[in-house]
């Protein structure tokens, strides 16, 4: 599975992607919990970051199909 990275957690890993080898995550939520174990510099990120499934925002329980694209998309602040 493809995880695509963008802003802050872009910036922090730097790449814009990243790829989850098997064996992969059945829900949103077990990625995410993956993702912070796994990269624990963006761990406090990810937790409060949406994930979007195939281009739809995706919730915890949601589950993961063989072969999606998951995008990783962190908080944004506005001026």
């Amino acid at each position: 599975m493809t995880v695509l990275l963008f802003a802050r957690a872009r910036d922090l890993l730097g790449v814009e992607r990243l790829v989850v080898h098997p064996p992969e995550p059945a829900t949103i939520g077990e990625l995410r919990q993956r993702l912070m174990r796994d990269h624990p510099g963006i761990a406090e990120l990810v937790a409060k970051s949406a994930l979007a499934l195939n281009d739809e925002y995706a919730s915890d329980p949601t589950p993961i199909p063989v072969g999606a694209e998951v995008a990783l998309l962190p908080p944004v602040s506005g001026g």
